[in-house]
């Protein structure tokens, strides 16, 4: 675990509240413009977040009650994989994360987009690991005839990422050897082809694309459930917990300092997801604590009351109360800059590696993690100033150890043969 508040923002179009457009300003007029993505991932760059993850789907938008597509919210989307590549460049030092889903993309695809990002990034990019459960996105597809269940879409889901981990490792870090002498641009011996052969793939054949700056960007899932909290632990080097969400099923009650004093209702459950994740780790055997993050839902405003009323008017533009069970999978809160900083601290108290923020205004809320909070947190002692961050590669910054391939020679990990 670094020995600094991770800091994770989650970019969802105007934000992650069904009204946001409304109060977005000119943002929302260039929300499928180049231009609004750079500007709110640069601010997030130049002010110190460690990384942005940028949602994805294979549909437009959300459904009414009809299956329609509901039309009073943010409908349409960029591809979250292509505006990473496209931000990069603008950016320096910041984790491009862009959610991109197995269940209905070649794993081939998926690898060599991603390694693309690294390159173009120069080390940082990330993936957030998707499955795509619904039959809208099935029918986009025309090879089911419905959705799978969850069960399913996991294994399969699995499979993907371990198809993808192959082919990400299938070119050695030396392989372009550029030998002008024999004529040989690469050293075939060191690529190697993905052999892999299970129930929903069977994949043949090496990457297109050299290996990558981190040899394998780091993972990211969401563990709202238990049967997504094992599959993180399978697939994920960072797993998202969502305190307040029930999605886990039936748990005992944690007594907890907080809830006796009046603190948020879920705090009991952040004890109880992050040992969730600590137990799917143990029934896996594996040997590796995976960094874990709290995914919560932000409002932050100038006090307590002033961040209850503008979400409070924002709920009433949308018509229904943005909340666990009513359009969110965690916790949405209505807060402050110091709250928020007292409740990130007492995360880490817990063992928590830090935090997903999910801005429910763009650039509003965005633009208040990146100028209000960051600072608060250095102030407080949770992060380093700015200026002092480490010039790392993502897997680096996130403090997982570096990806070594499968293939690697003795030699190349610094034993004699």
């Amino acid at each position: 675990m670094p020995d600094r508040i991770t800091l994770v923002t989650a970019l969802q179009g105007a934000g992650w509240h069904p009204a946001a457009w409304r109060v977005a300003g000119p943002a929302a007029q260039r929300l499928s413009s180049l231009r609004h993505w750079r500007e709110v991932v640069v601010e997030q760059d130049r002010l110190g977040i460690d990384a942005v993850t940028i949602e994805d789907s294979f549909t437009a938008g959300p459904t009414a009650a009809d299956d329609d597509l509901d039309t009073t919210t943010v409908v349409g989307r960029l591809d979250a994989l292509l505006v990473a590549n496209a931000v990069a460049p603008a950016t320096r030092a910041i984790g491009l994360v862009p959610t991109v889903s197995v269940t209905h993309t070649e794993p081939f695809h998926v690898a060599t987009g991603l390694q693309t990002l690294d390159h173009v990034s120069l080390g940082r990019a990330g993936w957030r690991i998707q499955v795509s459960p619904t039959t809208r996105e099935a029918a986009l597809f025309g090879r089911r005839p419905g959705g799978d269940d969850a069960a399913t879409l996991f294994d399969e889901a699995r499979e993907a990422a371990e198809v993808v981990s192959r082919l990400w490792d299938s070119w050695d870090d030396d392989a372009i050897i550029r030998d002008v002498t024999t004529g040989r641009f690469v050293d075939r011996d060191r690529i190697h082809n993905a052999e892999y052969a299970g129930r929903h793939l069977s994949v043949h054949g090496a990457s297109i694309v050299p290996r990558s700056p981190q040899g394998r960007p780091p993972v990211f899932a969401l563990a709202h459930r238990a049967d997504a909290a094992a599959f993180a632990v399978d697939a994920a080097d960072v797993v998202l917990v969502t305190p307040g969400y029930d999605g886990l099923g039936p748990r005992q009650p944690v007594p907890d300092r907080r809830e006796a004093a009046g603190g948020p209702s879920w705090w009991g459950e952040a004890r109880v997801l992050l040992d969730e994740v600590r137990h799917h780790e143990q029934v896996a055997g594996s040997d590796v604590r995976r960094p874990v993050l709290a995914d919560l839902a932000v409002l932050i405003g100038s006090s307590t009351a002033a961040a209850a009323d503008e979400l409070a008017a924002l709920d009433a533009a949308a018509g229904t109360p943005y909340a666990v069970g009513s359009g969110s999978d965690t916790s949405v809160l209505a807060t402050t800059v110091p709250e928020l900083v007292s409740l990130i601290g007492d995360l880490r108290s817990l063992g928590y590696a830090g935090v997903r923020l999910r801005p429910l205004r763009v650039p509003i809320d965005s633009t208040a993690i990146a100028r209000q909070l960051v600072p608060a947190l250095v102030t407080a002692g949770l992060r380093a100033d700015v200026a002092s961050r480490p010039n790392a590669d993502l897997r680096t910054r996130l403090g997982i150890a570096p990806a070594v391939s499968r293939y690697a020679r003795p030699s190349s990990l610094g034993v004699s043969a």
